[in-house]
């Protein structure tokens, strides 16, 4: 009869653990510039961010690939910048890539058609099903920038943090210490006041 070693599955398939490992392999990294460390990074989450760069990419795969090593490259360039007391290194590092997306759509949304008012609610209105915006909005949400001043600073902080900082409305809630029903009565408003800023441009 052969007994299964206890710890084997425990150290390999903890998150806590996996997640402390990333964490110590990027405070090495900064503090040493260690390329055996951020080889095994690069291992780890090069396949998993390419998955991810695809969705952000619209499963454009070579434009995937480029965020996937223009990323690894940010993390080896600031691994000095992580704080493992804010957050996961996986979190660290998805927010790397989902920025570097963000500015090329930025450069690119300035060659964009201008929108329209109708284009408005599709792209406040469609989310995954974790709440949080999808991907391919991203570009119209660029080009909403140029409005936001009409916004009360109330409304735009809702607006901020639900559809360009990705938070799930009820996590929005909790952090304002405001009721659900709140965040989406301000996510109402904004889109109305957006709506007839974008209107009164055209006219």
């Amino acid at each position: 009869m052969t007994s299964k070693p206890e710890n084997q599955s425990t150290t390999s398939a903890d998150p806590a653990n996996d997640g402390q490992r990333w964490k110590d392999a990027l405070v090495e990294i900064a503090e040493t510039r260690c390329r055996v460390q951020y080889a095994k990074l690069f291992n780890h989450f090069a396949p998993r961010l390419k998955m991810f760069a695809l969705r952000l990419c619209d499963s454009n795969e070579a434009l995937a690939l480029e965020l996937v090593q223009d990323t690894m490259l940010a993390v080896w360039q600031k691994a000095h910048l992580y704080n493992a007391s804010k957050g996961a290194a996986s979190t660290w590092i998805y927010t790397i890539a989902r920025n570097l997306r963000y500015d090329q759509l930025r450069k690119a949304s300035s060659k964009a058609d201008v929108i329209s008012a109708e284009d408005l609610w599709p792209v406040l209105e469609a989310e995954t099903d974790d709440g949080r915006s999808a991907p391919d909005h991203l570009v119209l949400q660029l080009q909403l920038e140029k409005y936001y001043d009409a916004l009360s600073p109330a409304q735009m902080e809702v607006i901020r943090k639900v559809y360009l900082e990705d938070k799930p409305q009820q996590q929005v809630a909790d952090e304002l210490n405001i009721p659900l029903g709140t965040v989406k009565s301000r996510i109402r408003l904004a889109v109305q006041k957006l709506q007839d800023k974008i209107e009164a441009h055209h006219d």
